[in-house]
């Protein structure tokens, strides 16, 4: 069995489709082999509203460092060519 990809704890992960950023707090693995990381966004400077925490696929989650992907794999952000 392969291990997860992300460590519980794990800050800077964001959804390549989304953009939703935030810190790992859990994980889940289904019999199908689909592996899920609830990621939790930062609270409001002001704490004034909380923000829920979204489950999401492994494969939609990049480690994000200084502003870089470390993970390349997926979509990538190209211009479609012109005449």
């Amino acid at each position: 069995m392969d291990s997860f990809k992300l460590e519980l704890g794990q800050e800077g992960v964001r959804d390549r489709i989304t953009g939703f950023t935030g810190t790992v707090t859990g994980r889940a693995e289904y019999l199908t082999g689909c592996r899920q990381y609830l990621v939790q966004p930062p609270a409001k400077k002001d704490h004034s509203e909380w923000v829920d925490g979204r489950w999401m696929d492994e494969g939609r989650l990049v480690l994000v460092s200084e502003g870089e992907e470390t993970n390349k794999g997926g979509p990538q952000s190209c211009q479609p060519p012109t005449k």
